[in-house]
């Protein structure tokens, strides 16, 4: 995915050409430091080969919840978001309706369009190649291009990172389902909580200011508090609601900050 041939955009920082806000006079802002093919291959092969390996554990984890091998791994190759993944056959293991379940995924996914949004301007892939790429369009691959200083290193980037990853997490998912199926009863094996261990390790070096902490803790405190009284999968959508929540008591905060000051 990422192109050979050198070209004009392939240098052009990843987060758009820097410009003075001091005048025509001022120093021009320093350019980013070019990074290596290869180092950029080695982060992304670090990244995709660390996060790859949890896909044994949704493996298990979707046998345990009663899918066969073949739809634990269609899932994988179909769907590719873990925390969707996850989402989906923990609701059905805690014996939610199907549609409640899927409902809890796909908002859990929509995310990617988000991300989506931002990638298609940072890395301008040709046409042709932009429905294939979409499948690659989640969290980690998204972490790794925009780290990159440029339209190249971005592209070689997010296309290590989405072969290694796919490639590994399919993998894994079948030796993880056909793993369960050996081990008989996973629940006796204590493995239905590797799911949520995987995510929540995914999930905590991320949550680097107050805010985001605010809302991770917010939504652990509705997820677990409406968990005995509402459908299994249901939860996980009023725990969405943390977020909106968070972020507008945080512009409250800063509204009455601002009046404070022109007072």
């Amino acid at each position: 995915m990422a192109e050979q041939t050198a070209s004009a955009s392939a240098d052009i920082p990843a987060h758009g050409p820097a410009r003075s806000a001091q005048g025509p006079n001022s120093a021009p802002a320093p350019a980013p430091e070019p990074k290596s093919d290869s180092a950029v291959v080695r982060d992304a092969l670090g990244v995709g080969i660390a996060v790859g390996l949890s896909g044994f554990a949704f493996g298990v984890t979707s046998a345990g919840a009663g899918l066969t091998v073949l739809q634990t791994c269609a899932l994988s190759l179909l769907v590719f978001t873990g925390a969707s993944q996850f989402a989906l056959v923990g609701a059905l293991a805690a014996g939610g309706n199907p549609l409640t379940a899927a409902a809890g995924a796909f908002f859990l996914g929509v995310r990617n369009a988000f991300y989506g949004l931002r990638l298609s301007q940072l890395l301008r892939l040709p046409g042709p190649v932009r429905p294939f790429a979409a499948q690659w369009v989640i969290d980690e691959t998204t972490a790794v291009a925009l780290a990159q200083p440029t339209r190249r290193s971005a592209r070689i980037g997010f296309s290590v990172t989405g072969l290694t990853l796919y490639g590994l997490w399919n993998l894994t998912t079948l030796g993880g389902a056909l793993g369960a199926e050996a081990l008989g009863d996973t629940d006796a094996w204590g493995l239905d909580a590797a799911g949520p261990a995987v995510f929540l390790a995914l999930l905590a070096p991320m949550l680097r200011t107050v805010t985001e902490r605010a809302v991770a803790g917010l939504a652990v405190v509705l997820g677990l508090g409406f968990l005995p009284v509402l459908p299994a999968g249901v939860p996980v959508l009023v725990a969405a609601l943390a977020a909106p929540a968070v972020l507008w008591l945080e512009g409250r905060r800063l509204g009455a900050r601002r009046k404070g000051t022109d007072r």
